[in-house]
């Protein structure tokens, strides 16, 4: 290899290198920053208007709403994972894994375990989503599940990062879940905000509709960037 082919080598990896520093420091906001900027002001990709109505802020109900109803027909709350895998054995909980419209992320704070009433909601909503961007150029997307079960352990540790969580979680009786409405898994190479915008808006009319169905309640979580749906 000459050394022209070696200088052009190490600069594309000072580059790559230098890329990766910014993306791991700066974290992804800023790189989204980024990303728009190049594809919105010097590639020039439009921001459709999908003529969506807005539904977030709909979904507005409180935890007195439904924590008795909650506690009711939801689980005994578990005290530990042992305790949780105990709920699981007597068949009172089932593992959800992702399917067609959403996917499970990794969680911390929380056990991918939902009631049956629990799962049959969230899988009524993946469904319907898909659906309703199905004639779009955003079909096949799906959206993201952020936290499902918790127990009363994970419940003490989450206090420790988010003060406002409340001790009377309805996610300690498995059928409460959220959903993030700002991180979507896409088809497409670039989203817009408006593609963004859509998708959140698409799946909070779905939850809407359900809710009016009396088939859930939801609150729209503005500091956690999520839906927050509780099984009816």
């Amino acid at each position: 290899m000459s050394n022209r082919s070696l200088k052009i080598s190490g600069i594309i990896l000072l580059v790559l290198c230098g890329v990766y520093i910014l993306i791991y420091f700066l974290g992804p906001q800023f790189t989204d920053r980024i990303s728009e900027i190049f594809f919105t002001r010097i590639v020039k990709v439009k921001c459709l208007d999908y003529k969506q109505s807005a539904f977030s802020r709909k979904l507005n109900n409180k935890i007195p709403d439904y924590i008795e109803t909650s506690i009711l027909n939801g689980i005994i709350k578990c005290k530990d994972e042992s305790d949780l895998r105990h709920r699981v054995d007597e068949g009172k909980l089932v593992r959800i894994k992702g399917d067609r419209g959403y996917v499970i992320e990794q969680m911390s704070h929380s056990y991918p375990y939902l009631t049956k009433e629990g799962r049959d909601l969230l899988q009524e909503i993946g469904k319907r989503f898909r659906e309703k961007i199905s004639d779009t150029r955003m079909k096949g997307s799906s959206f993201r599940i952020t936290s499902l079960t918790r127990t009363t352990e994970k419940l003490r540790d989450l206090r420790h990062v988010n003060s406002n969580t409340s001790m009377n979680s309805p996610h300690l009786y498995g059928n409460a879940f959220d959903i993030s409405y700002v991180r979507f898994t896409t088809r497409k190479f670039y989203v817009t905000q408006c593609d963004k915008k859509y998708l959140k808006e698409a799946l909070a009319e779905v939850i809407w509709q359900l809710r009016n169905e009396r088939r859930c309640w939801a609150t729209y979580e503005t500091n956690q960037n999520c839906f927050h749906v509780v099984a009816r």
